[in-house]
């Protein structure tokens, strides 16, 4: 099985990168693929709660995080210090992900067969 690791970088809704990478996450996930999600950087902004994109004209995808367990999507790194910088420490996220450092970050990466970053 190929260990298919996706990288958040940009902040959701200004782009689509956003929406591609959750897309290719889901399709890779249902091809029996390994696929985990790292939120770096602005990335980590996907996982603000009760966020409204409607109201920029943008479409709301960020619900659909919400099927990750549905495609045994189990893998979701949050990097600390990027959440530490948006003010986003002790917030609660819109999904389950586990804060984690720098180091832990390299080392899924070494894991991954494959990297993407959006």
């Amino acid at each position: 099985m190929k260990k298919l690791t996706i990288i958040f970088r940009r902040a959701p809704h200004g782009t689509p990168h956003g929406r591609e990478a959750l897309d290719l996450a889901l399709l890779s996930a249902s091809f029996e693929q390994d696929v985990s999600l790292i939120f770096v950087d602005e990335g980590v902004l996907h996982l603000i709660p009760e966020q409204q994109p409607e109201t920029a004209g943008a479409k709301d995808y960020i619900a659909t995080f919400g099927a990750l367990d549905l495609y045994d999507i189990e893998t979701v790194l949050a990097c600390q210090s990027s959440l530490e910088r948006f003010g986003m420490a002790n917030s609660e996220l819109t999904i389950s992900a586990e804060r984690v450092t720098s180091n832990n970050i390299t080392e899924q990466l070494q894991a991954a067969d494959e990297v993407l970053v959006f």
